[in-house]
This record gives structure tokens, sequence and C-alpha cells, in this order.
């Protein structure tokens, strides 16, 4: 196992599959979740109990970090401006071209740009993402010359570079389809009973959002029951 590595943790599907797999990989995994004043912060609250699960499934401790940033402040995303609705029912060739208006302007180079300066306080040097450029919506900063140009930076632009340490961002789903991100998962134990995807931030996914289309398509393509509707259903079951 490798040393010490940090999760850019959403509490997503993929990010939640990072986590398992770093669990697996690293001697000392860290997190950080970023609070930026997303439409679905209900994100949030699931990550930090997927954090506690993994915790017990691994029987290994997880060094959670959050910070808050107002990216509505910059808005033109729905995912950030209430006003602009989230697109609903849009076919997989629709989803594979052009950039949807979910994209966040830059989200990822101001997530990364935090995650270096925190991973460089606590000398870790891997860097972990669920970046992918298969199954997703066209944003540009998932794409992997983008990722590698900044991991260039990083090394160019720390203390810790300038004094010979390296920094390396992981991409571990970069090149896979959702259903093989999936089966991925499972080889590493991951549960994804509280991994929320939704753009709506309800509690009960919508079902029509680019993320949920994907994340459908991925379960059924993997074999797999959704961890997530099928934790809804037992504890509706349960209430009843």
């Amino acid at each position: 196992m490798m040393n010490k590595a940090i999760v850019i943790y959403s509490g997503g599907l993929d990010s939640t599959t990072c986590l398992f797999w770093a669990l697996d990989t690293f001697d000392e995994v860290y997190t950080i979740t970023f609070d930026y004043s997303q439409r679905h912060s209900i994100e949030i609250d699931y990550a930090k109990k997927t954090l506690k699960l993994a915790e017990s499934i691994k029987n290994k401790k997880i060094n959670a970090h959050y910070f808050k940033i107002d990216l509505s402040q910059i808005g033109g995303s729905a995912l950030t401006d209430l006003s602009i609705d989230v697109p609903k029912n849009r076919g997989e060739e629709e989803i594979s071209n052009g950039i949807p208006i979910t994209y966040v302007p830059f989200r990822n180079g101001v997530f990364l740009s935090i995650t270096a300066a925190m991973a460089e306080r606590y000398d870790v040097y891997n860097i972990i993402g669920g970046w992918n450029m298969l199954d997703y919506s066209g944003y540009p900063d998932c794409r992997d010359d983008f990722l590698n140009t900044f991991e260039k930076a990083i090394n160019l632009g720390t203390k810790a570079g300038a004094l010979g340490k390296t920094f390396k961002i992981h991409t571990p789903l970069i090149k896979m389809k959702k259903s093989e991100i999936i089966l991925f998962g499972k080889e590493h134990g991951t549960d994804y009973s509280y991994a929320y995807s939704c753009y709506s931030g309800r509690e009960v996914p919508c079902g029509e959002c680019d993320a949920c289309i994907l994340r459908a398509k991925g379960f059924k393509e993997a074999g797999f029951e959704d961890d997530f509707l099928t934790r809804l259903k037992n504890e509706s079951n349960n209430s009843t």
C-alpha cells in the first residue's frame, strides 16, 4: 500500500467508488467535501453517512474535512442558481453532446486548488477524484488533459513541489463507463446506500436529471440493484 491520499469527496457514486478504492490502496485516507451552495447540498449529509459506513466496513479511520465556498456568487449554473432549471429527461445522445447548464464554471479547478493547499498542509501527495470522460455530461474539467495539466501546475506552484515533493492526481475512473465504475466499486466492497447523485436535492431521486439517468443506466448494465433505492424501499416498508 502507498502512504497517504486525499479524496475529493462529494458523496456521489463516483467519489464513493474512489473512497473505497483509496481505503484499499493507501495507508491513510483524508477526504475533503465542499459545500459550494449547490442545489443538491443534501449530498453533504449523505457523504457524512457514507464516511461512517466506510469506516465500519473497512475498519479504518478517515480524516474528513469540510470546506465552504459560495459559488452561487458566480452563478451561471443550474446547480448554483435556483432560477435556472435543471434539464430533465434528456436522451443519451443529447447528454453526451455539448456542455449542459449544470456545468459549474471551473468547479474542478477551484476544488483542486483548495485540495492541493489542504494536501500540502498535511503532507499528502496523492489527490484522488472521480472524474470521468465517458458516461458524464460533457464537463471540460473532467477531462484527462485538464487534470494532467493541473497536476503540473500544482507541482510548479507549491512550496512542496519546489522542494522536490511530487504531487500525483489519481483518476482511477477516468476511462470507465458508469457500469464499469459500479463493478469496480463492488470489487472494492463499495456500499452505495448513501451515495447521492440526483441534481434535484430531494431525498427521493427525481429519476429524470442527467445524473439519475446515467446512474440508472449504469446499475442496469452492471446487473446490480441500486443500493440507494433499495435502502429507500426497505425504509419505506419498515415504516408501514
